[in-house]
C-alpha cells in the first residue's frame, strides 16, 4: 500500500465513486512534479498513487477530475476538478485523504 491513499464518495448517491482520474503530485523546487495518477476502482478506492516513488515530507497535491467524472455519467457538476494540498511532516505515517463529492459541493478530512 502507498504511503498516500484516497477514497471518493459520491454523497449525492450514497455509493462509492468509481472511475475518478486522480493525480498526485508533490511541491519541488516551487512547482509540482507529478508522482502517480490512476482511476478509482468500484468501491472509489486508490492506493497506489506512489508508484516506485518513497514517501518524504513536503507539501502534496491531489487532483480529482470530478468534472469528467459526473458528465461521463450523465450529470451536471459545478465543480470542474477538485485540487487538496496538504502537508506531509512524517513520511513514516500513512495518509488517507477521503473526498466526500457531490456535484455541487464536496468535503475531506485526514482519514486513517
Amino acid at each position: 500500500m502507498s504511503g498516500i491513499t484516497t477514497h471518493v464518495l459520491d454523497t449525492s448517491l450514497g455509493k462509492p465513486a468509481a472511475s475518478v482520474s486522480v493525480s498526485l503530485a508533490v511541491l519541488k523546487d516551487g512547482a509540482f512534479v507529478e508522482l502517480g495518477h490512476g482511476v478509482t476502482d468500484q468501491d472509489g478506492r486508490l492506493e497506489r498513487l506512489l508508484g516506485n516513488n518513497a514517501l518524504t515530507a513536503g507539501l502534496y497535491r491531489l487532483r480529482f477530475e470530478t468534472g469528467a467524472h459526473y458528465r461521463a455519467n450523465g450529470r451536471q457538476a459545478f465543480y470542474e476538478r477538485v485540487e487538496l494540498q496538504f502537508h506531509v511532516n512524517d513520511p513514516n505515517q500513512h495518509y488517507h485523504v477521503p473526498l466526500l463529492l457531490s456535484p455541487f459541493g464536496y468535503s475531506t478530512y485526514r482519514g486513517s
